[in-house]
């Protein structure tokens, strides 16, 4: 066979090969099947969650300085993914891996936090951004992002889009960055294509923007 041919041909499979390797986003499988079909008990979850409340607080509103995001009210199908990939290293967290680890909880402890936390009320002191970048944030905000995140920054459970309004500023710019720059790999890819071509500034805009929404009502 022709070496030109022959490379051709072999990084053509290799290229196939890796690109079937590629996890989908939102594919429902493995433990988050589980964990969504599961008969979630919030008092089971309340009790689990006990090992967290020393990074994401009692009442679940993490830290106003970004380092742990909000995590009442946001939707329990979120949670659940999210916890999920993290165990299965499609999102890299390493400080939460030692809390959720398949020695710490199972699927089904996965879904019982995860409903516990959706039902608690969202706190409403989070972590403000500068404030002055509120009108920009609006404008790429409604452009890119509302007809996933929603016009309220409420999310959507069934799609797996988090809650953004009254999180931290903070979390919420260290994020977006990640995604940016591919290096939180479950992210869903036509975020990733949207925000690619954001400057520094447009990120603080963006994020300062979400901060600033209230918490959707319940």
């Amino acid at each position: 066979m022709n070496k030109l041919l022959a490379v051709l041909i072999l990084g053509s499979v290799g290229a196939a090969s890796a690109l079937a390797q590629t996890p989908v986003w939102n594919e429902i499988k493995g433990e988050l099947k589980i964990a969504l079909d599961a008969k979630a008990d919030a008092a089971r979850g309340e009790a689990a969650f006990e090992q967290c409340v020393g990074c994401h607080r009692v009442d679940a509103s993490g830290r106003t300085s970004g380092a742990y995001p909000r995590l009442s009210g946001q939707h329990a199908t979120v949670l659940m993914k999210q916890i999920a990939d993290i165990r299965s290293g499609q999102r890299s967290n390493p400080k939460m891996e030692p809390f959720i680890g398949d020695h710490v909880l199972d699927a089904y402890q996965i879904a019982d936090v995860a409903v516990y936390l959706n039902g608690l009320p969202i706190a409403i002191a989070n972590g403000k951004g500068p404030g002055t970048l509120i009108t920009k944030g609006k404008e790429l905000y409604d452009r890119d992002c509302a007809d996933c995140h929603g016009a309220k920054g409420q999310g959507s459970a069934p799609k797996f889009f988090p809650m953004v309004a009254a999180q931290h500023y903070r979390y919420l710019l260290r994020e977006a960055t990640f995604i940016r720059d591919g290096d939180r790999r479950n992210s869903n890819p036509d975020m990733v294509k949207v925000i690619k071509p954001y400057t520094a500034s447009d990120l603080e805009a963006v994020a300062d923007y979400m901060a600033s929404l209230p918490p959707p009502q319940k």
